[in-house]
């Protein structure tokens, strides 16, 4: 994670290896479990204009962020899943006006990669994990 010029500002260096080790074992399992879910959700939110930059936010606790899209146990998975966009980070000052273009510029291919920010415990993290092959 890099913090830029503000420092309520929190991106991700593209899953640099130390931060997102711990936060990708612990989301991995998880993960595939509702892959196909979200890849779905990330179709629609994009296709019907909502953002070209979905984001969901994975959490075991309530977190004030994000619409609940799959709660914990509801597909056998521990997590909960919310579906929300960048523009709730800029507006909750997560990620800073100026730092907008730079996220930007690092999110992923949305048909490939699902951006997950990652709260567990009092840490929080964005990371890209690849989408299952079919």
């Amino acid at each position: 994670m890099i913090h830029h010029s503000n420092e309520n500002t929190l991106l991700d260096d593209a899953n640099s290896p130390d931060i997102n080790k711990q936060l990708m074992g612990a989301i991995s399992s998880d993960f595939v479990l509702v892959a196909d879910q979200l890849k779905e959700a990330s179709y629609q939110i994009r296709t019907r204009g909502f953002s070209e930059f979905p984001i969901f936010v994975a959490s075991r606790r309530d977190v004030p962020i994000g619409q609940l899209l799959i709660g914990a146990d509801e597909l056998s998975n521990q997590w909960n899943y919310k579906a929300t966009f960048v523009d709730e980070f800029v507006q909750r000052n997560l990620i800073g006006p100026e730092s907008v273009e730079l996220f930007k510029e690092n999110y992923k291919k949305p048909d490939e990669y699902c951006c997950l920010f990652v709260v567990q415990g009092d840490f929080a993290g964005f990371v890209y994990i690849p989408y299952p092959e079919d």
